[in-house]
């Protein structure tokens, strides 16, 4: 075999707190979610991860619809000339965009861009179907891959080839467009919060931290265990700059020609990447029941060739899957104990241990992963009449605990800043999210990156409050978020 095909063996997980890096790609490894491939910056999806993806999928997709939000694909090919109309999007992306240069033997007369992003193809399109302000508003997603050439890789936070999706809409009025805007960022935030059991701090982008052409961007952004900030979703008002470069133009209710005004906004499998480091813990994942492949995996104990706990749990399994849950029966010839950690790395929420005498009693033992064995409530008894009401309500205290023990955790590495010394040690030493007030400058922003690699993640008002910016001691303008970050 290749040596680019052979996969690292993972033996066991280290310690999440002596290295998170190594911890990630360990746990990513082991618990199956994916394989790196013979393409650098590239890796496989394998089933136990794309479950993830498909979990995440669904709960995004159905809020998109009921924002009104419809589904279409657009070509992953962009002709170097309609990529180079719009400057400022060209230029923040060329260091990343991959080119295909020939098809087959023969070189092209034209260049062809890898889609590192949509908004060209996609206001192209727009332009050939808008005509009068009866078209718009349009609301359309997509689900699909990108690919952009990074130099450092790692799996879900930072890959060269990446599932995301990526909403676009045009609309008659720069309101309509805002509204939209901070409509799907509130989406995002309520996915991360209610879904993931991420919470995040949702605000505005500094310009420097602005998407490539557009007016504004606002973003979620989650802690991570080692005080770096991973920004977990964008939403970006484009303002009239795609539409003017794609001459997106539409008939007004005054029969005047107008320049629509556009949107996007997007959240990739990094959001995977936050839930695996935000939730994960020395013993492998532990993951959040709405996302979960697996809500709950039966453990059946056979023991001296009696097999009833395996035909009981089969039984009991097949009933929740009727009622729509998300279950396994384990029947490998393995010990119980290696099982039960096996899916414990995994992060499965419940695991379900039933053994003949479970079986006389009509019985099974559910455990949570959310809790340390010993713990209150880490391990019941229920029987099997109520075994589905009983497990969908512990899924939901599992799902309530990760949130909240992730908020216990960016509250605690939250602090409110106002002294500059202060201010630069915290930033430098990845205390967590600084808060303070800023003056809005990238010249600002710019040398407090210089010096402890730190930036902005987002903003907010300052609430009427008259303070100087705690970097440079000019007004400020803004509170701001400052963290270094993936």
């Amino acid at each position: 075999m290749s040596e680019l095909l052979q996969q690292p063996v993972i033996k066991e997980i280290p310690p999440k707190g002596d290295d998170l890096s190594a911890w990630y790609t360990a746990v990513c490894i082991k618990a199956e979610l994916v394989s790196y491939s013979p393409v650098r910056g590239c890796v496989v999806l394998r089933p136990y991860g794309y479950a993830l993806w498909e979990n995440l999928q669904k709960h995004l997709d159905a809020r998109f619809k009921e924002t009104g939000h419809e589904n279409a694909y657009f070509p992953l090919l962009i002709p170097e000339s309609l990529l180079t109309k719009e400057a400022q999007h060209v230029e923040g992306f060329a260091p990343e965009v991959a080119w295909v240069t020939h098809g087959g033997q023969e070189e092209l007369t034209e260049r062809l861009a890898i889609r590192p992003t949509s908004e060209v193809i996609i206001g192209t399109m727009y332009a050939q179907w808008v005509q009068s302000h009866r078209d718009l508003p349009i609301l359309i997603n997509q689900w699909c891959n990108v690919l952009r050439w990074e130099k450092a890789t790692r799996p879900f936070l930072r890959t060269m080839e990446f599932l995301w999706q990526e909403g676009h809409t045009a609309h008659a009025s720069a309101q309509e467009a805002r509204e939209e805007t901070l409509r799907m960022l509130d989406v995002y935030q309520d996915f991360a919060e209610h879904v993931a059991a991420v919470p995040v701090y949702a605000g505005v982008k500094s310009a420097s931290e602005r998407f490539p052409g557009a007016v504004e961007t606002y973003s979620i952004e989650a802690l991570m265990p080692d005080g770096k900030a991973l920004q977990s979703a964008t939403s970006h008002d484009l303002g009239q700059n795609f539409s003017r470069a794609y001459d997106i133009t539409f008939t007004d209710t005054h029969n005047e020609i107008e320049y629509a005004y556009t949107t996007s906004w997007g959240m990739s499998w990094r959001m995977l990447g936050a839930v695996i480091m935000t939730h994960g813990d020395d013993r492998g994942l532990r993951l959040p029941p709405k996302l979960a492949p697996l809500e709950a995996v039966f453990v059946p104990i056979v023991k001296g060739g009696d097999d009833r706990a395996l035909a009981a749990a089969k039984d009991l399994a097949a009933r929740l899957r009727r009622e729509g849950m998300r279950v396994k029966v384990d029947d490998r010839d393995e010990s119980p104990g290696y099982r039960y950690s096996d899916w414990e790395m995994r992060g499965v929420p419940v695991r379900i241990e039933i053994g003949p005498r479970d079986v006389d009693a009509g019985t099974v033992v559910l455990v949570r992963r959310d809790k340390r064995k010993g713990e209150d409530g880490a391990k019941i008894t229920v029987g099997h009449a109520v075994l589905g009401s009983v497990l969908r309500e512990v899924l939901d205290q599992v799902e309530a605990s990760l949130f909240e023990q992730a908020t216990h955790f960016l509250r605690e590495h939250t602090f409110v800043v106002t002294d500059r010394a202060e201010f630069f040690e915290k930033c430098r030493n990845r205390a967590g999210m600084i808060d303070a007030a800023w003056c809005g400058q990238p010249e600002c922003e710019a040398l407090v990156k210089a010096e402890t690699g730190a930036t902005t993640r987002n903003t907010r008002p300052l609430d009427g409050d008259e303070l100087t910016c705690v970097a440079c001691g000019e007004p400020a303008t803004v509170r701001a978020y400052f963290a270094q970050s993936y």
